[in-house]
């Protein structure tokens, strides 16, 4: 019925209706983006199972995805005043050069996608299982400052929906901004709706490093692993680590794309990615990240974690039996 819709892309090969990139990414940076993920984990596989994109541009694509998406998200987040700078620097500052490392390893160590998607895969599953610990009751709660944090959060968040009969609230009470207590080279503190929340400067670095290899390995940013383990490993609230994760991810990939496009070692790997049908899955992905950002206020943090991790586990557990199951 839309076949004259359909269009190859020169670079990847690809034919598709043009219309299913954007459509897959809205819906998917929506969920995701709650989390502070834009959802390019997710698009990297639909590329390759689907679209039967395998070569190492679908990487590059992947952060031309971020850079075009991840802009309106960031939006929400600063207007809001959710962004927590010192976290954000520290992201980049580690992830940068993981993301330059990364490529080389994709390029020269691990062409294959099936054997990197192995790799990928077991990191994944024991972030995403130790994200989806917090539910089986076996563990406690993290302490009621986090548990009040929530409700504080929730009932803030109805109070504001009946105020303006159900529309989609613009923004927060002043006391839910991110604010700084104190930075310094071995501890951050910062403080939000009356809660503090700390975590190791240095320890948070080295995440992000491990994070730039692997984001920069395979195009997804990074997001869709940092964002877990800063709520599931150092404790902090997903409403304060969404932005800074995105804010990561959208600087990181400028770097990615730049090494994918120009960097002089391919090996003869096609390694320049595909640049309109990743401005196609960007085009999606900024309406469906905004959309999120917008209302990730109204949706508990348990079920934000809850949908996260079981994303997680579901990519993880793809990957792995792609390799064993050829």
């Amino acid at each position: 019925m839309f076949e004259f819709l359909n269009y190859t892309f020169p670079i990847s090969g690809v034919t598709t209706n043009v219309l299913i990139p954007p459509i897959v990414a809205l819906i998917v940076s929506f969920f995701t983006s709650m989390g502070g993920v834009s959802g390019a984990f997710l698009l990297l596989p639909f590329q390759m199972s689907f679209l039967h994109f395998t070569s190492p541009s679908v990487s590059g694509t992947n952060f031309i995805f971020n850079i075009v998406a991840i802009p309106s998200g960031i939006y929400r987040f600063l207007k809001e005043g959710r962004m927590a700078w010192p976290l954000t620097w520290v992201i980049i500052l580690g992830t940068l050069p993981g993301v330059f490392l990364g490529y080389y390893i994709r390029v020269l160590c691990l062409p294959d996608p099936t054997t990197f998607k192995l790799f990928v895969g077991c990191i994944l599953l024991y972030i995403g299982i130790r994200l989806l610990y917090e539910f089986t009751g076996k563990t406690k709660e993290k302490g009621a400052a986090n548990k009040a944090l929530e409700k504080k959060f929730k009932d803030r968040a109805e109070e504001i929906r009946k105020q303006q009969k159900s529309k989609v609230a613009a923004g927060l009470p002043a006391d839910a901004l991110v604010k700084t207590i104190s930075v310094s080279f071995t501890r951050i503190e910062y403080e939000f709706w009356g809660e503090r929340f700390s975590y190791s400067t240095i320890g948070m670095f080295m995440l992000a490093l491990v994070v730039g290899v692997i984001g920069g390995t395979y195009g997804i940013g990074g997001g869709a692993i940092i964002a877990p383990f800063c709520v599931a490993v150092f404790h902090l609230p997903v409403y304060t680590i969404a932005g800074a994760a995105l804010m990561g991810t959208f600087i990181t990939s400028f770097a990615g794309v730049a090494f994918y496009a120009l960097a002089p070692v391919s090996c003869g790997v096609p390694t320049m990615p595909d640049w309109p049908l990743g401005f196609l899955f960007g085009i999606g992905g900024f309406v469906g990240i905004y959309l999120g950002a917008r209302c990730q206020k109204f949706v508990p943090q348990k079920y934000i974690k809850l949908i996260l991790g079981i994303l997680i586990v579901f990519l993880a557990v793809r990957y792995i039996s792609q390799y064993f199951i050829k």
